[in-house]
């Protein structure tokens, strides 16, 4: 499962969250990024689409190996552009998409609050410059923000899955 949206949106949170409760394993896309993406972020240089493909291959790879293990996981991914999340689902149609969706003013004061993250608040606007957010063909779950145990309850719910215990 692809656990989408800006940075700041919760993916994180809720992922790590959302996998214990179902068992599965967890991956935060921030550690696929290559160490030349993390020092442009941290720099407050947004990144491109040529800095993102490398980053994507290597969430893809993970998902693979999941897949051919024959196990599930949820991954955090910004996935911000519709080509991005194609690229991700490509020839894996057993993955879902949720796509955590905050306001820009909501997102402002998160990242403003949070700490400890190479992801400055100043680089939010180019997030939400870039953000295409899923349209129904993409049959992606949309939530909007809220509380990690509300959100986690609501994709469990509104994906049909199954929580061990």
């Amino acid at each position: 499962m692809i656990l989408a949206g800006v940075s700041g949106s919760g993916k994180t949170t809720v992922g790590r969250l959302l996998a214990e409760r179902l068992g599965w394993p967890f991956a935060d896309g921030d550690s696929f990024h290559p160490a030349a993406n993390v020092a442009k972020m941290t720099a407050g240089i947004p990144l491109t689409d040529d800095d993102r493909w490398p980053w994507l291959a290597a969430i893809g790879a993970w998902m693979d190996a999941r897949i051919a293990a024959g196990g599930s996981g949820v991954v955090a991914c910004s996935a911000l552009k519709r080509r991005y999340r194609d690229v991700l689902r490509q020839g894996r149609p057993e993955v879902r998409l949720v796509f955590l969706d905050v306001s820009h003013d909501e997102d402002l004061a998160r990242l403003r609050a949070r700490s400890g993250h190479f992801f400055p608040a100043a680089l939010m606007d180019s997030q939400f410059a870039d953000l295409e957010p899923p349209v129904p063909a993409e049959g992606a779950l949309v939530l909007p923000a809220g509380s990690p145990d509300e959100l986690v309850s609501a994709i469990i719910s509104g994906l049909g899955l199954i929580a061990p215990g």
